[in-house]
């Protein structure tokens, strides 16, 4: 996700592979999706340790760990965390997507393209910025 909470690549793999294990991809495709513009990923503990990093760091990428914070009382707000869980939140709104139901995982990594390609034309609509993307004047 990229800090406003769009999706900017997906790998979708079996639950039984670590969120590690998948770093080298995600890097690979997000700059070049953005580029090589990417210079600072904002990840949850998961992706802890040195083989993260430095498959990061071979894409130019810093990981920062987002973690709790020590004297940790009721709920609290992660910093960036918060638009990752709410990206996933709009994305549970589809019913399609809400239970794992899909066989294949490209099924899975194409109907979430689409879902976010909605949600932006929805937010792109709400803004008022349909007209001119379609070079029409309102």
């Amino acid at each position: 996700m990229d800090t406003l909470g769009y999706q900017l690549t997906l790998v979708v793999t079996p639950a039984n592979e670590q969120e590690r294990a998948q770093v080298e991809a995600l890097c690979t495709q997000v700059q070049e999706v953005t580029g090589q513009n990417v210079e600072l990923a904002y990840v949850d503990q998961g992706y802890t340790g040195e083989d993260a990093a430095s498959a990061a760091s071979n894409h130019g990428i810093r990981l920062e760990v987002v973690k709790l914070p020590e004297a940790k009382k009721g709920f609290v707000v992660l910093p960036r965390r918060w638009v990752v869980e709410r990206s996933f939140a709009w994305v549970s709104r589809f019913r399609r997507l809400a239970r794992d139901y899909e066989r294949l995982p490209e099924t899975v990594g194409g109907l979430t393209f689409l879902v976010f390609g909605i949600l932006m034309l929805v937010k792109a609509n709400h803004l008022n910025l349909l007209p001119q993307i379609n070079g029409l004047s309102s």
